[in-house]
């Protein structure tokens, strides 16, 4: 006797079923989150005062010059809060992309889209600032110049910690290199960008991960889109 089975079968003359293709939005956000980052990160450098030894900042001169940068702070704002929504969804992609390829209960999709994460909280709380001094700057008379000193310096640290990211980038890498997630030259490029973010991370000089960061996030993203392509 066979056994029963619990597919049902397809009617006469109905079309088999479509299977269905991870969608490639994900890539997108992936590559718009690097350009919006390193869009981020460059308006983050214009503002920053000349330092002059010989004539060293005060909190007083740091209010002046800020307050000709209104609308660069503002392109701040914009390009670092929009990577760090479209990292959410290239997060969760890229969860999705290694899950199907590394071995099963792997930890790599988890480490890899959580680094990702972590940088989006990191990007919307270097952020969070500016509202009240991107506004305060129009009336300086109102605001205290240390506060906005000490602004300057926050703008100039905290978006640039990009050392979560090497952590996802090092999980990618081990994932392509040894499972075959991505293109091994990408898992190559991965793993020294990722290594390199993390060393700095570790070091005082961590916003050098800003420069990295960025700059993996658009090559994956264009890499995966181009990869999805290949796939349908």
């Amino acid at each position: 006797m066979s056994a029963p089975t619990t597919s049902s079968p397809r009617r006469s003359g109905e079309a088999p079923a479509e299977v269905s293709r991870p969608g490639r939005g994900w890539a997108v956000a992936g590559a718009l989150a690097g350009l919006a980052g390193g869009v981020g990160i460059w308006l983050s450098m214009s503002v920053g005062p000349v330092v002059d030894p010989a004539d060293p900042p005060t909190a007083e001169s740091v209010l002046q010059h800020l307050g000709g940068y209104v609308p660069h702070l503002v392109g701040f704002h914009v390009a670092t809060v929009a990577a760090a929504l479209l990292l959410i969804p290239f997060a969760a992609g890229l969860h999705r992309r290694l899950a199907g390829q590394a071995p099963a209960r792997s930890l790599l999709p988890a480490v890899a889209s959580t680094g990702l994460v972590v940088l989006a909280a990191v990007l919307v709380l270097g952020s969070g600032l500016d509202t009240e001094f991107v506004f305060g700057l129009a009336t300086p008379e109102l605001v205290v110049a240390t506060d906005v000193s000490f602004y300057s310096h926050w703008i100039a640290t905290i978006p640039w910690l990009w050392v979560t990211a090497g952590v996802s980038a090092i999980a990618l890498g081990v994932a392509s290199v040894r499972h075959g997630a991505a293109p091994r030259a990408l898992g190559v490029i991965s793993l020294v960008l990722g290594g390199l973010m993390v060393l700095f991370g570790l070091s005082p000089l961590q916003y050098m991960a800003g420069f990295l960061g960025p700059l993996w996030l658009l090559v994956t993203g264009l890499v995966m889109l181009r990869g999805e392509d290949v796939a349908r």
